[in-house]
């Protein structure tokens, strides 16, 4: 069915949490907004076109509808805000995974409305200093409003936009966001790191990692296990990490006699081993010149 937009005048947001806020403070200087989060009081703001606390029916009532809710909360969200759409209004979603989100969203919305998966290639962490630049994905999937969306986000609020599938997208999203999450995770818990010492690769790694270690829990297992093709990567890295495990272990090393590291410990004049070696020293403290 094609459906026909002239123009938008209002946005509703479904969900006010860490991202549902970053959407509305980005937004609320173009249009006015009306939001509803069942878990969280939202107060008014006059500080843009104006941000207003409402109902579903409210939210519903608005020409664009964003459903910035988990995606595991995706399905109920859709039943509860389908008895109020008109025809014609945009929904969209900004899920981390857009094939699953798809299905929902073509199976359960009327068909005289328009449908877009978006996936803000960001979030609060990565966005505090600003939009301009950053990446966002669109999978137009009912209606023709994508461009006109498409052309807002980038004259208006500078985004590097992104045309593609539900499925091109969590292909991508499995490597991009897949192991970067994965490897954060594993990171945390080999915490503490060492802070002073450190190269500028490992800099940026805990850089990576910072930027995504308070993401709410649903978004990993979001990224992790509603996208059908990250179970497929993640197999993948750990059969390369047990690979190289294997061939370090092979590698060829002269046999040396075994040492008794706790009689090494207490003696400090041990045979062959160094005195330097034999020290405690204090992490992290200055050579003394």
């Amino acid at each position: 069915m094609s459906i026909k937009r002239k123009s938008f005048s209002s946005i509703g947001l479904l969900g006010f949490g860490a991202f549902g806020q970053l959407m509305a403070r980005h937004l609320q200087p173009h249009l006015p907004l009306v939001a509803f989060d069942a878990a969280r009081t939202i107060e008014p703001d006059g500080s843009g076109r104006g941000l207003v606390p409402g109902g579903m029916a409210e939210v519903a009532a608005c020409d664009i509808v964003i459903l910035a809710v988990p995606v595991d909360a995706l399905a109920e969200a859709i039943a509860t805000l389908r008895p109020y759409l008109r025809s014609g209004t945009v929904v969209l979603d900004v899920g981390s995974v857009k094939i699953e989100p798809a299905r929902l969203l073509l199976a359960g919305l009327p068909d005289d409305v328009e449908i877009i998966g978006t996936h803000p290639l960001f979030g609060p962490q990565s966005a505090r200093d600003g939009l301009k630049g950053l990446k966002i994905a669109l999978c137009p999937m009912r209606g023709d409003s994508v461009r006109r969306i498409a052309a807002f986000l980038r004259r208006t609020l500078a985004l590097d936009v992104i045309l593609t599938t539900p499925d091109a997208h969590d292909r991508d999203m499995a490597m991009v966001q897949g192991l970067t999450h994965l490897v954060a995770k594993i990171l945390v818990r080999m915490e503490p790191m060492p802070r002073r010492m450190t190269t500028r690769s490992f800099e940026l790694l805990m850089q990576a990692t910072e930027m995504v270690r308070h993401d709410a829990p649903g978004v990993f297992l979001a990224i992790e296990q509603a996208n059908p093709h990250a179970r497929a990567v993640r197999e993948r890295f750990f059969a390369h990490a047990e690979a190289l495990t294997q061939a370090l272990e092979r590698e060829h090393r002269p046999e040396q006699a075994p040492m008794d590291v706790s009689a090494a410990a207490a003696s400090p004049s041990t045979p062959g081993i160094p005195a330097l070696l034999q020290r405690s020293i204090t992490p992290g403290r200055r050579a003394e010149p």
